[in-house]
């Protein structure tokens, strides 16, 4: 994710999407599996069948994401202040070296070729090579 998004602005809307998204479906799932507890409440008549999640393993994943989406919302505003932060063409620059440096891109031709000759053995021959 470094090399794709490797400015600092980049980041911050990677991380600011990532939390959005993971929110979204925690939210979608809180809501699913309070539909599925009320339903069973007002219909006792669910087959075993029906009821693979049992109602205690429901109540207790509706415990957990309400823990999850009360650190996604800290999470969330903590991401605003970063989100203040603004930072120089020259730094974003700077950034984008960083970046180039910890996560390289592995189609270089350069590496490629570096890589390609780290792998040849003797019982592997490069076909170019091979007489």
């Amino acid at each position: 994710m470094i090399r794709e998004f490797p400015t600092f602005k980049q980041q911050q809307e990677l991380n600011w999407t990532s939390i959005q998204s993971f929110r979204t479906l925690c939210n979608k799932m809180t809501s699913e599996l309070q539909r599925q507890l009320s339903e069973r409440e007002s219909n006792e008549n669910i087959s075993s069948v029906e009821k693979h999640i049992s109602d205690r393993e429901i109540a207790e994943a509706l415990d957990e994401l309400e823990i999850v989406n009360a650190y996604l919302y800290s999470i969330e505003a903590l991401m605003e202040r970063i989100f203040d932060t603004k930072i120089s063409n020259n730094i974003e620059l700077k950034f984008k070296e960083i970046a180039n440096e910890l996560a390289p891109d592995p189609l270089n031709v350069d590496r490629l070729i570096l890589n390609r000759l780290f792998h040849q053995t003797p019982d592997f021959p490069d076909k170019k090579n091979f007489n």
